[in-house]
């Protein structure tokens, strides 16, 4: 391997170190309303973050403080030298996509059946050092 290569794969492995994700699959929430709580904290520093969805009233923001959690967890495995206070940590990325789809019938009268369709969502968090993201 060249020098520059490796120069180049170890400062991509640093680059790496300095963020961490999460994801949730198959949430039973629709997309829309988990994307609400989502576009609260977008950017936000994660203990403004997760201030702000302890004191939610909304049930979506119950899962993303958890989901948020799990991403400052797999940033403190990352960096076990580090402390979170220290890094001066923010949300820097949050995707909320759509998931699988139940659908169901429910009567409807004269003979007809209505569609309901229980949407699904996936969420991905990723949690990075302000001075390395990109935005």
């Amino acid at each position: 391997m060249g020098v520059r290569k490796k120069q180049m794969a170890d400062r991509i492995k640093e680059e790496k170190k300095q963020v961490a994700f999460a994801k949730l699959n198959n949430c039973p929430t629709s997309p829309r309303k988990m994307r609400l709580v989502a576009d609260l904290v977008r950017g936000e520093k994660v203990e403004k973050a997760l201030q702000i969805l302890r004191f939610s009233s909304k049930e979506a923001s119950r899962k993303l403080e958890k989901l948020l959690l799990s991403a400052l967890a797999n940033w403190q495995s990352k960096n076990e030298d580090a402390s979170i206070e220290d890094a001066d940590l923010i949300v820097s990325e949050i995707r909320v996509d759509g998931g699988a789809m139940l659908k169901r019938l429910r009567p409807a009268p004269q003979g007809r059946a209505h569609r309901i369709r229980k949407r699904s969502n996936h969420v991905t968090i990723v949690v990075g050092s302000k001075n390395n993201t990109q935005s």
